[in-house]
């Protein structure tokens, strides 16, 4: 069956705005997605982070105090830090600090998306193959249709240390929901932390597949751009965020 043509019960509510959630709910589901990450091998040591924003006015968010693996992450795990990189915190001191690199990418897209409360930034080894092909990903899959003429790009610059990199990562990001750093890994976000959970691993199960596919040697097929176009929106249908909320329900079931 067609993921995009899975029966709601709730699409009547499928379109609202879902509701605002507390600090510690964000802290529950950022840690969870933590261990999901790691439960699909998405990881790469203590290396590669996962953010949330905070609700509040005050432009703060969540991410993983640098050295804890991702398959132990708790809730009190996470540091809380400002646009600037500094913890919130008292009790998160400078030995609790969180990876540089790790806050140029995330503190670039929450600072200029506001639409956006979870970014995921990996490096797995098909998204790093995938990052390396200068035609990036190719729509052969059904998967990578999700992201057809929906995906950004940004060239590598070396290890995101310098905040200036921030103004052109969401320059290259745009108004997409998903990103390939060129030679580095994939990013993907969303509106909330079960849809940015969705679009990592639809990105990351395309990836592979696009590996896969290009291994034999064989002419490869490819759908009209008709097709193409018209899947992308399928995947946009009003019921999207229900069926993020449902693929997170389902997958919470495995820790």
């Amino acid at each position: 069956m067609n993921l995009a043509d899975l029966p709601l019960s709730h699409a009547a509510d499928a379109s609202a705005a879902p509701a605002e959630p507390t600090e510690a709910q964000v802290r529950h589901d950022l840690a969870a997605l933590y261990r999901l990450i790691a439960h699909f091998k998405m990881t790469d040591l203590i290396d590669t982070h996962i953010s949330a924003r905070v609700p509040g006015p005050e432009h703060h968010f969540l991410i993983n105090r640098y050295g804890v693996l991702f398959h132990e992450m708790r809730p009190e795990d996470l540091v809380k830090i400002d646009t600037d990189g500094n913890p919130v915190d008292p009790g998160d001191a400078d030995a609790n600090r969180v990876n540089a690199a790790g806050f140029t990418i995330h503190s670039a897209i929450h600072m200029a998306r506001h639409d956006l409360s979870c970014v995921i930034h990996t490096h797995t080894a098909d998204g790093m193959a995938v990052a390396c092909r200068k035609k990036g990903l190719l729509p052969i899959t059904q998967h990578a249709l999700r992201f057809y003429d929906r995906l950004g790009y940004h060239d590598y610059e070396g290890i995101a240390l310098d905040l200036a990199e921030r103004e052109r990562l969401v320059a290259d990001m745009g108004t997409h929901k998903a990103m390939i750093l060129r030679n580095h890994g994939l990013l993907a976000a969303g509106r909330t932390i079960p849809e940015a959970f969705v679009n990592i691993y639809f990105l990351e199960r395309a990836c592979q597949a696009q590996v896969k596919a290009t291994m034999g040697g064989d002419e490869l097929v490819y759908p009209s751009a008709e097709v193409c176009e018209r899947t992308a929106r399928q995947f946009e249908r009003p019921t999207a965020m229900a069926y993020c909320e449902r693929v997170w329900k389902a997958a919470l079931r495995l820790l």
